[in-house]
């Protein structure tokens, strides 16, 4: 077999013929893959609305809507998932947040009654120092030093530096305040969807304020 002459041709040749064989072979994986991971994903999220939502099981989402928000020039869309328990009654919702935080975006999961009350909250997606991300997983809870639970942000929630009522995370101001301000853009977001402050008469629940 005659060697293969090595010129400039050839050895275009073979990296497109490399190239080609390593792009089927990605294409291939993420074909794969992709059906898993949008599985979990969906998995991970559900499991977070019931989380939020009080930790009941007799949660359903009855709907879900993206809102379009400019905050500081920027457009952010934040998804709103009205929820029920299985009798037909609203419960709130759980909001998808997304903010900038120290070392990128921080995504928050809000989960709010419907009177606007903070249920709890999740975090779905973090940039920050491996640190501070699970320091604020734990810091704002009922149980944490800067508990936000059953607070109602329709006045926004700040840290104590600024004035506010919320004890910032030891040395770590700026998350502290990304983190509220994702779930205070949350609530705008739910209650630019839900409209003033009505009764039901059906369900005697009521709904939050629009500010």
């Amino acid at each position: 077999m005659k060697k293969l002459e090595s010129s400039i041709t050839n050895m275009i040749l073979v990296l497109v013929g490399v190239a080609l064989v390593t792009g089927a072979i990605l294409a291939y994986v993420n074909n794969v893959t992709a059906g898993p991971i949008k599985e979990q994903a969906e998995k991970t999220l559900t499991d977070g609305i019931k989380k939020v939502m009080g930790g009941k099981n007799d949660v359903k989402v009855s709907a879900s809507k993206p809102i379009t928000q400019n905050i500081k020039g920027k457009e952010l869309t934040y998804v709103v998932h009205l929820t029920q328990d299985s009798k037909g009654n609203d419960l709130g919702a759980a909001v998808e947040s997304t903010t900038n935080g120290f070392g990128g975006d921080l995504k928050v999961l809000v989960g709010f009654n419907t009177e606007g009350e903070i249920l709890g909250y999740t975090i779905l997606q973090t940039a920050e120092t491996p640190g501070l991300g699970a320091k604020a997983q734990d810091w704002f809870q009922k149980d944490g030093k800067g508990n936000i639970i059953g607070m109602n942000p329709s006045v926004p929630l700040t840290v104590s530096k600024d004035g506010g009522k919320v004890n910032a995370i030891t040395a770590s101001t700026i998350t502290s305040r990304a983190f509220l301000s994702a779930v205070n853009n949350a609530y705008k977001a739910y209650a630019g969807m839900v409209g003033n402050k009505t009764a039901d008469a059906s369900t005697g629940a009521t709904k939050v304020n629009k500010n």
